[in-house]
């Protein structure tokens, strides 16, 4: 399954999620947990040391995402940011800023951001990749806000 990176720059890369629940022939994780949250601060970049999870509302009342764990694993749409990213030299992230509603309340997302799926784990709500029919929906509907948000950049130019 795969997640979703916005950069500052208005730019979307796709990147599988890093799986740490499936198992080699002996049984054991292929990537443990601290290795899994080591590969999505690499991917938030900045030397992001801990990241936030955020469940910005326009993410779920524009982009109709689902806001809670079905039993569906990725149905659920979420956003990981650095947690310290304000207090560091970064650019806001126009999508993510928007999802969040900083228009409203001018506490701006900086940095890059992640959009995951979640699923309920055996110690309650895990992230993991974007079931496949919810991230064709989400990636369409990105697209379209990062070319509107381009075009815009540049007539204001």
């Amino acid at each position: 399954m795969k997640l979703i990176k916005i950069s500052t720059d208005l730019e979307m890369t796709i990147h599988e999620f890093p799986e740490g629940r499936r198992r080699d022939a002996d049984g054991v994780p292929a990537m443990s947990h601290e290795e899994q949250n080591d590969y999505l601060r690499k991917l938030i970049g900045n030397h992001c040391r801990i990241y936030e999870h955020v469940m910005p509302e326009r993410l779920y009342t524009h982009l109709k995402m689902t806001d809670h764990p079905t039993n569906i694993p990725g149905q659920c749409v979420s956003m990981l940011i650095d947690e310290e990213g304000r207090l560091k030299p970064n650019t806001p992230n126009l999508v993510g800023s928007y999802l969040y509603k900083s228009d409203v309340h001018n506490q701006p997302i900086v940095g890059n951001v992640l959009f995951v799926g979640e699923e309920w784990g055996d110690d309650g709500i895990d992230f993991c990749g974007v079931e496949e029919e919810t991230f064709k929906l989400l990636e369409l509907e990105l697209n379209n806000m990062i070319m509107a948000m381009k075009a815009t950049t540049e007539v204001l130019k």
